[in-house]
C-alpha cells in the first residue's frame, strides 16, 4: 500500500512538472510590435450601398403620386454618390495602429 502511495505521488508530481514545461514552452515565443492598416475598400462599398438604399427609399416617399418608381430610383442614385463620397472622405483617415503579434 505504502509503495502504490509512493509511486502514486511521483506520478502526479511527474505530471505537474510536465504540464509547467509544457505551458512554459509555448509561451516562449517572441512578441513582435506590428504597423496593421485596416483596408478602407469595404467602408467605401458600404456607404455606397447604404447611401442607394437610403436614397431610394426616401425617393419613394418624397416623390408624387404616380411617380414613386422615377423618385426611388433617382433617390437611389443620388444617395449612393452622396453615401460613396462621405465614406470616401472618411476613409482618407489612416486606420492604422499597432498590434502585438506573436511568432
Amino acid at each position: 500500500m505504502r509503495v502504490q502511495l509512493k509511486t502514486l505521488a511521483v506520478v502526479v508530481a511527474l505530471g505537474f512538472t510536465a504540464s509547467t514545461v509544457a505551458v512554459t514552452a509555448a509561451e516562449a515565443q517572441t512578441r513582435h510590435k506590428v504597423w496593421v492598416c485596416k483596408s478602407t475598400k469595404s467602408d467605401r462599398n458600404k456607404g455606397t450601398v447604404i447611401g442607394g438604399l437610403t436614397g431610394g427609399t426616401l425617393g419613394a416617399v418624397v416623390a408624387g403620386h404616380g411617380a414613386k418608381t422615377e423618385g426611388a430610383v433617382l433617390g437611389g442614385v443620388v444617395g449612393a454618390v452622396a453615401g460613396n463620397q462621405i465614406a470616401k472622405k472618411n476613409s482618407k483617415k489612416k486606420n492604422c495602429h499597432y498590434e502585438y503579434r506573436y511568432y
